[in-house]
């Protein structure tokens, strides 16, 4: 969401954190990054969301993020756009778990209080998400990861566009499940499909750190986002 996006979606929520569109690294390097990163206090808690595959260069966007104020970190491992996967970032990623893990490791030098969480698919294109998604979460974790999120479908690379590839490959919870229950000590937020508060607590009341909710969101800010203080944080609306 843009910031004017986040102005109006903090009148319905003060508890919602909320997150900035992805970012490429180099756009907040080398272009107007006052711009970019520009946005009101009340809009926190904020996260920054980054896209990128340069350990150097996310970790001179981490300075700056934790400069500003931001409260976490994203680094988006799960956005299969052709664009995005030119460029040798976002789910293409996923087949690199080890530079992932480098990246991770050089933001959370440097990150100071902020968090730094990593969202990502099950796995991409010709993977099998019970097999190269353990692999991948372990050796991300490696680097230090204080977060995951993990948007319950695969990517397809090749065949399928953006939007084809939030709705078409098939959700699978039992493969996010699975990681939950393997990585205790690890913190999981699960999303993709997620379109009630209902489904999203019974998600937190299993043992979840949190609950992304995108386009539910979006689209229904006045069934989720006002609804939310209230159901999930047990604090009055505003």
């Amino acid at each position: 969401t843009d910031r004017h996006c986040r102005y109006f979606h903090r009148k319905l929520s003060r508890k919602s954190l909320l997150y900035t569109e992805m970012i490429t690294a180099k756009a907040v390097l080398h272009g107007d990054t006052k711009n970019l990163l520009k946005y009101n206090p009340v809009e926190k808690p904020l996260a920054l969301q980054v896209g990128g595959a340069d350990p150097e260069e996310l970790s001179e966007v981490t300075i700056i993020a934790e400069g500003l104020g931001f409260d976490e970190i994203n680094l988006n491992v799960g956005c299969p756009s052709s664009r995005v996967k030119s460029g040798s970032f976002g789910a293409i990623l996923m087949k690199d778990p080890i530079l992932v893990s480098k990246c991770v490791e050089a933001m959370k030098i440097v990150a100071g209080k902020i968090k730094v969480s990593v969202k990502c698919r099950i796995g991409v294109d010709e993977q099998e998400p019970e097999i190269s998604l353990p692999e991948f979460i372990s050796t991300v974790a490696n680097g230090g990861v204080d977060h995951f999120i993990i948007h319950a479908r695969k990517a397809v690379l090749t065949g399928l566009s953006p939007k084809e590839n939030r709705s078409i490959p098939p959700l699978n919870y039992s493969v996010v499940e699975a990681i939950r229950c393997r990585f205790p000590e690890l913190k999981v937020s699960i999303n993709g499909g997620i379109n009630s508060l209902e489904t999203a607590l019974s998600f937190l009341n299993d043992g979840y750190h949190g609950v992304m909710l995108g386009r539910a969101a979006y689209y229904y800010p006045e069934m989720i986002l006002s609804k939310v203080d209230n159901q999930i944080y047990g604090v009055e609306a505003p």
